[in-house]
């Protein structure tokens, strides 16, 4: 089958059949900043959102060293060892300046790239905020119509990628490091507060005693915040991935918060938040590409942006001309 005259139909049926190469494909598509694309990406998105499967989202972050490639590689294919079809997402950081990126994840993750029921797409962050892709959603929505109902999403875990995260999954793991020094800089950033379970790090070997003393400070930290609104109370463990301990005591408590957050109802009602939290972001982009790529808008920025630099104008008169002369088209 030839990729590049592929109609949507054709997008669909593979996607639905889990025909990896079209999947790929597919996230491609929707990943495209291409104008004709657009068209086919949203026709592959509709066709996708309409499928309705049991699914679970885990977001991942940490802070570089914490292990996350190597723990993701472990717990994911634990879970294919239990009958799940995983995907996982990583978002690699790209350099501002060249939009590059390295994309290591998959030579990091080298037994579960082999894996056939597993599925790895990392995606350069290209400078958009924190780390995560503007694309990520589509993404899951064409993994989960693949027949994926474990998707993991990794963040590069250097700030505000978490929110951003934390926005489109069902719930939130927090990988630590003992000893690392970074416990009171996460708790300042907010982080812990959204996580629904901490988990600490390479607890084997030397390193046995620093992960249990890290435990009970994170356990004690929990305390400062105040109950979430779904009822959940988060949970520290511990966990060595090279070992492979703890990582079914970790899933088991993913498990349980699922069954507990369905039988609220609240499972569905965060769902149904982060859709309509989907559309706000996405006219909010919209609307800003419609802006840099009108005429007009094209035609005055270079000059407007001169003289704000210069100090000739002010950011706020300048932004007014140019929000004027778009109404007025």
């Amino acid at each position: 089958m030839n990729l590049a005259k592929l109609t949507t139909s054709d997008f669909l049926e593979g996607i639905y059949a889990n025909n990896v190469a079209i999947v790929s494909k597919a996230i491609t598509i929707v990943e495209s900043t291409k104008p004709e694309h657009r068209v086919l990406a949203n026709e592959i998105i509709a066709g996708c959102i309409s499928k309705k499967y049991d699914t679970i989202r885990i977001g991942i972050t940490g802070v570089p060293g914490a292990g996350k490639s190597t723990f993701i590689e472990e717990f994911g294919g634990m879970l294919t060892d239990f009958g799940k079809k995983v995907a996982v997402l990583t978002v690699d950081p790209s350099s501002s300046r060249t939009k590059g990126s390295i994309l290591g994840d998959k030579t990091r993750m080298e037994n579960l790239v082999k894996n056939p029921n597993a599925y790895i797409r990392p995606s350069a962050s290209s400078a958009s905020l924190g780390g995560v892709t503007r694309k990520t959603r589509e993404s899951i929505v064409i993994l989960e119509a693949a027949g994926f109902n474990c998707i993991l999403i990794e963040t590069i875990g250097v700030g505000q990628s978490e929110t951003a995260v934390h926005d489109m999954v069902d719930f939130f793991l927090l990988l630590k490091l003992a000893g690392a020094g970074d416990e009171l800089q996460g708790i300042k950033r907010g982080i812990i507060e959204m996580a629904d379970a901490i988990v600490i790090t390479k607890a084997d070997g030397d390193n046995m005693q620093r992960t249990d003393l890290a435990k009970m400070e994170f356990a004690r930290a929990l305390h400062m915040f105040p109950p979430k609104e779904n009822g959940w109370t988060p949970e520290v463990l511990t966990c060595s991935a090279l070992e492979k301990k703890g990582l079914n005591e970790i899933w088991e408590l993913i498990d349980n918060y699922c069954k507990n957050m369905q039988t609220s109802g609240f499972f569905t009602t965060n769902r149904q938040q982060q859709n309509e939290n989907w559309l706000i972001q996405y006219l909010e982009q919209e609307l800003l590409s419609e802006f840099y790529h009108h005429p007009k808008t094209k035609e005055m920025l270079p000059q407007l942006k001169k003289e704000v630099i210069s100090g000739n104008a002010s950011p706020f008169l300048a932004a007014e001309k140019l929000l004027k002369a778009l109404k007025e088209q």
